[in-house]
């Protein structure tokens, strides 16, 4: 799906709705942006990273060994 849009001022850019909701984008939610092969990437965040960082980890939190693996698991993650 693609949709046109424009850039405004002091660069800004209006998703339109219907790439938001399919999207599952919130208003002050967090992405990240990436330049591949010379088109723009727009990847969401999580909108709650603790409760992210809970499921990853699991209970109980050992920090010698889940903060590897959180780690590993935000890397895997945060590349898209």
């Amino acid at each position: 799906m693609s949709e046109e849009a424009r850039i405004g001022r002091r660069w800004t850019l209006v998703i339109p709705k219907e790439i938001r909701e399919r999207a599952g984008l919130r208003e002050g939610q967090g992405v990240l942006l990436r330049v591949e092969g010379g088109r723009i990437v727009i990847q969401p965040l999580p909108i709650d990273p603790f409760k992210v960082l809970e499921e990853a980890v699991g209970e109980p939190y050992v920090e010698a060994e889940d903060e590897v693996r959180a780690e590993r698991w935000l890397a895997e993650h945060a590349r898209g």
